[in-house]
């Protein structure tokens, strides 16, 4: 066979490093955060996430997606989702390291906090087996409404153990749950719901009820349980339906079919039926609108975190490509343009990373005054800053290794594999128009403008765009008339936050880029439009995965 040329210029793939030992903007936000925080789980984490091995396992259970067996060859109704072995593998992984239900029976220094970086770091690797492990965290302290129910799941919500087996919640070691809200008719709108239940007696668990209705999206449909939303007598009420019953039959959950999405392909999401379901009340009837609301903040801070997780990976490959492939005689990360690229990315990664891992932290101080307005403030603003950044984010990222990173191949195919997923933060859990009247509803609330200015008081005086913006923020908030601006205070929010945390927590070189490109306007309507006299050089070596 004629070898028509040798194959050079192409770098090599970025696999076998630590993901955290070399992500320096996560581990000063650390530090920042949760001073007293052991790292060594998380530096053992990185390393097993940076591994070939777990990279294969990545890309298999995308490319051997969730399968459908609504039937057995009888005839008999089964209703199960059958999974590719990596996707086990990778939820092994997930709970193992207790990115679930853990932080909310570890008594440690900071787990919520500990978890958040964990979960970031996942995210690097593969975002969408993540799905029940984010739920399980969520749903967790809301069934301690329920005290029965708690008393029998709780601990192994939390436990590190993982069993993907269809069988009696006291028979395995570890447990997962999921969530069922949005119907067809309504989506955000869960007051449009119209599942119904209807009572049908009590026992240990209390009230009990048979639900009819559907479900519109219904992710993880094999874990053990779900908290779902239904019409009672009082309301629309939270209920807590498993999968298997207490007497070992399985429950009237039709799985009607998956759904056909644009990324996240490992995870099923589904449409389901509830045919009499049998379920138990957890809280008061009529008041499941709070307790989704209460839930819904967990997962807004794993959308946060998340989206963050995938924009340094993106990051990460970008750099990764850019330091081998040469052009025009340079390395492409010599090239000046390229370097602002890079080095606009490594901003907009940093303040991410900052603001997530900031959120996290008041999940860990909810006793605190401060803390726990910051928590109303700060989870919507990340939600909708963060995860609608993302997408612009990832195609300039996949622009930086041209062709490469467009083709759903080899190493290279994390890019295209990023870029699929990084929709769906911004649109789950609430879109960005829901976030965005969700933080002026909180800012309008007495404490909140005082907590918001005490957050920003630690770069008073640090750069003077920040002042302006700082000082204009409560202004704007009393004398917005309409919902028309919402979005905007929302954007400006955030980039303040961010701002005041990268002034405490990154160098000098990233808070003055940051400031002058996002808040003084020295700064174009696309990433690489930094101005001349940016620190290039010390922005992208502290960007660096390696």
């Amino acid at each position: 066979m004629d070898i028509t040329h040798e194959v050079f210029n192409q770098p090599d793939p970025l696999v076998g490093y630590n993901l955290f030992d070399t992500n320096q903007p996560l581990r000063d936000a650390l530090k920042f955060n949760a001073p007293a925080l052991d790292i060594t789980e998380l530096s053992s984490l990185g390393a097993t996430l940076g591994s070939a091995g777990m990279q294969n396992h990545a890309r298999q259970a995308n490319i051997h997606t969730p399968e459908l067996h609504s039937h057995d060859r009888f005839g008999r109704r089964i209703d199960r989702v059958e999974f590719h072995p990596s996707y086990h593998a990778l939820m092994a992984l997930a709970t193992g390291a207790g990115l679930h239900g853990t932080p909310w029976a570890d008594q440690g220094a900071s787990p919520h906090v500990l978890r958040a970086a964990g979960f970031m770091l996942f995210t690097e690797l593969e975002p969408s087996i993540l799905c029940p492990i984010s739920m399980t965290y969520a749903v967790t302290p809301a069934l301690r409404s329920n005290a029965a129910i708690y008393a029998d799941w709780g601990q192994k919500l939390a436990s590190r153990a993982y069993d993907p087996e269809l069988k009696l919640w006291r028979d395995k070691p570890g447990l997962t749950m999921g969530m069922g809200m949005t119907e067809k008719q309504g989506g955000s709108d869960v007051r449009a719901n119209t599942t119904r239940a209807e009572p049908v007696g009590s026992d240990a668990w209390g009230a009990r009820y048979a639900v009819t209705g559907h479900k519109w999206f219904f992710s993880a449909p094999m874990c053990d349980a779900f908290l779902v939303l239904a019409q009672t007598k009082s309301g629309l009420s939270c209920l807590f339906l498993p999968r298997v019953l207490p007497d070992g039959n399985l429950n009237a959950i039709r799985i009607q079919r998956l759904k056909d999405k644009l990324g996240n392909k490992a995870n099923a999401s589904s449409e389901v039926e509830f045919e009499g379901a049998q379920a138990w009340l957890v809280g008061e009837e009529g008041r499941g609108i709070p307790q989704i609301l209460e839930m819904g903040t967990m997962t807004r801070l794993d959308c946060a975190l998340g989206t963050s997780g995938l924009m340094r990976q993106a990051l990460c490959l970008a750099i990764r490509h850019t330091s081998q492939r040469k052009a025009f005689g340079k390395l492409l990360i010599e090239q000046p343009l390229m370097r602002n690229v890079l080095a606009d990315l490594a901003l907009e990664s940093e303040a991410a990373t900052a603001l997530a891992i900031r959120l996290a932290r008041a999940f860990d101080k909810t006793g605190d005054a401060h803390e726990a307005v910051m928590a109303r403030l700060l989870t919507p603003i990340a939600k909708f800053w963060i995860c609608k950044r993302g997408s612009h984010f990832a195609q300039e990222a996949m622009e930086c290794l041209g062709g490469n990173g467009y083709v759903e191949e080899g190493g290279e195919g994390v890019m295209a594999r990023i870029y699929r997923e990084m929709p769906l933060n911004s649109i789950w859990e609430g879109a960005g128009n829901i976030m965005a009247l969700d933080l002026l509803r909180a800012l309008r609330k007495a404490d909140a403008v005082a907590a918001l200015a005490h957050e920003l008081s630690a770069a008073k005086g640090a750069h003077p765009a920040l002042d302006r913006l700082s000082a204009a923020l409560p202004v704007r908030v009393e004398e917005m008339a309409t919902e028309l601006e919402a979005r905007r205070l929302a954007q400006d929010v955030a980039l303040a936050v961010q701002a005041a945390l990268l002034y405490q927590t990154a160098p000098a070189a990233v808070f003055s880029a940051f400031c002058d490109s996002r808040i003084a306007g020295n700064w174009g309507q696309a990433f690489g439009t930094l101005g001349a006299g940016t620190d290039f050089d010390s922005i992208i070596a502290r960007a660096m995965p390696g």
